[in-house]
Parts: C-alpha cells; structure tokens; sequence
C-alpha cells in the first residue's frame, strides 16, 4: 500500500471511530504528512518500503530543526497509532517503530522570582498608598493577591468583593474545573485592599454601575480583564525589575518560597489548587541548592561526602 493510501485509510478510520476530537485528528494527519513528504525525500512511496533507520532518520531531523520532545512524541504516537491500524488488516506488515525508545518530554521549569526579586516588587506598596490615585492602588493589589495566595490569573480576574474574608485572612477561589477553595491572604493584601476599596467605590458611582460586584475594575467601572491584569503585571515588572514577567511568575515564585519555608509539599498542593500532587512536585528543583546547603551543615556524613581539595578522584 502507498503510504499516502496508508494514511488517508488511517485518517478516513479516526474520524468514523468517534473516539477522537477534531483536533486530534487534523495533529495526526498534519505529522503524517510532513512524515509522508519526508519518506518521499528517501525515495519511499509504499509501507513496505519503510525501514527503522528511517524512522530514525525522521526523528532525529525533526530534533535537529528544534522541534520539542513533546511534540516529537506526538509525531511518534502518529506513526505508533497508524501501524496499529495497518496490521489489523495485514498482520504480516512489518512494524518499524516497534524498537524505537522515545526520550521523556521535557520539564518545563517554571519561571519564578528569588525573594529578593518579590521583595522590591512588592516594596512600592508603602509608597503606593500615600497616592490617591485608583490604577496604582488597584495594580498593587493585583501584585499583593497574586504574590500572597499564588492565584491564576483567571482566578483573579473572577474575584467579587464578596470573595474576600478580612475577618478570616482568606480568599474563596473558583478555580479549574468549578472547584472552589479557600486560600490565605497575608497583612499586606488587606492593607492595601482598605485603601481600594473607597477608590472603587467612588469610581463606581461616577459611573453609575453600584452594582457592581467585581473586585478589580477597569477606569469604565467594569471587571479588568485577564489580558489587562497581564498587560499591567508586564509594566510593573519592566519598572520595578527591569525583567518582563508573567501572573504565572508570582504564582510560582509564592509556591518555591512556601515550600522553601513550609518543608510541606501537600500543603503547597492545597495551596495552588492541584488535583494531584505531581504537578506540585515540579517545585521541588528550586530546592536543590538549600537542601544541599542544609546537607552539608547538618548531617553527620556531609563532611565525608566531599573529596579534599588535593585528592585525584580518579
């Protein structure tokens, strides 16, 4: 069978199963065309004519033009998925991707801040609330909440003015899938929330909307979208930093710095809002340097553990 028969069959397959979306589909057929084009390159038309090495081939020329693992892996899961469907009409056609390892995907770290860094980003707070002015305090209040109870982005930008429990230091979240939890708020989220809330009073009565439940507003009186948040945390980075940053940066950098003091994995988790702890535990690479350091100034072995400074280790 020529190989572009072989996967118009395939392709004509996934869509009659039902069991895959539409876009599953149009990735599946986009990677085993541009595998087609490249088998053509070596001169291969049939599946029969299609050998190991020249999967290999492929994936290693795919890597070189800097294509992700995790992408490579969806290509490779392409070919998995078409020889499959092959053999269940012709047993006998030889399998080249059987044999092949795939690396691991990647780990993605996740951008954050040291402490120092959050620390002059969130300084400006005394010197923001001596203004009137409502942009300032309102986009030192989106730092405060976002670096203080390491929301998303998206779960900021849903807040209602009820959300906020001064009396209990918390902040009911709706986050993903419609789970709600309850979050804490350190002083300096309420501090400058008190000195919000007036301006967002005012602001809302000029503009005729008292109705309004949305914790932060835009200058119309209306809830401030996920792109302005992102927009404004881009600014204040650039200014306070001199570094471009993201709402996901202070999410992740208050996650690295509990965990650094709190020791607590499951709590970070209960912190953040993952359903389960693996997505937690990338967190943990940015506690290397302590532990090691904590290793070498505690336990009775760490002496032991380096070589002295003339010994060969080989």
């Amino acid at each position: 069978m020529l190989i572009q028969e072989a996967i118009m069959d395939f392709m004509t397959a996934l869509a009659q199963s039902g069991r895959y979306s539409p876009a599953t589909i149009v990735s599946y057929q986009r990677d085993l065309q541009g595998w087609m084009q490249f088998m053509q390159t070596r001169r291969a038309q049939d599946m029969t004519a299609v050998h190991p090495a020249d999967l290999r081939a492929y994936l290693m020329r795919e890597r070189s033009r800097g294509v992700a693992i995790r992408s490579l892996r969806r290509r490779f899961a392409a070919l998995r998925a078409l020889y499959r469907h092959l053999q269940k009409d012709t047993p006998d056609l030889q399998n080249p991707v059987q044999g092949i390892m795939m690396p691991k995907s990647e780990q993605r770290l996740p951008d954050w801040l040291t402490v120092d860094q959050a620390k002059q980003l969130m300084d400006s707070a005394d010197t923001t609330l001596n203004t009137a002015d409502f942009a300032q305090i309102r986009d030192q209040l989106i730092l405060e909440l976002l670096y203080s109870s390491a929301l998303r982005v998206s779960e900021l930008a849903g807040l209602d003015v009820q959300d906020m429990d001064r009396h209990g230091g918390s902040v009911r979240v709706m986050g993903k899938g419609r789970k709600e939890r309850i979050v804490p708020a350190g002083s300096a989220v309420w501090r400058v929330l008190a000195a919000y809330l007036p301006l967002r009073h005012a602001l809302l009565m000029d503009k005729h909307r008292p109705e309004e439940n949305a914790l932060l507003l835009n200058a119309s009186g209306r809830r401030l979208s996920i792109r302005s948040i992102q927009i404004r945390i881009k600014a204040l980075g650039e200014t306070r930093l001199g570094q471009h940053i993201h709402p996901h940066t202070l999410r992740h950098s208050a996650a690295s710095h509990f965990l650094q003091s709190a020791g607590d994995l499951r709590a970070v988790q209960e912190y953040l809002g993952h359903t389960g702890i693996a997505s937690t535990a990338i967190y943990t690479h940015m506690d290397y340097q302590r532990l090691a350091q904590v290793y070498d100034q505690t336990h009775p072995r760490a002496k032991q553990s380096r070589l002295p400074q003339d010994e060969d280790p080989t």
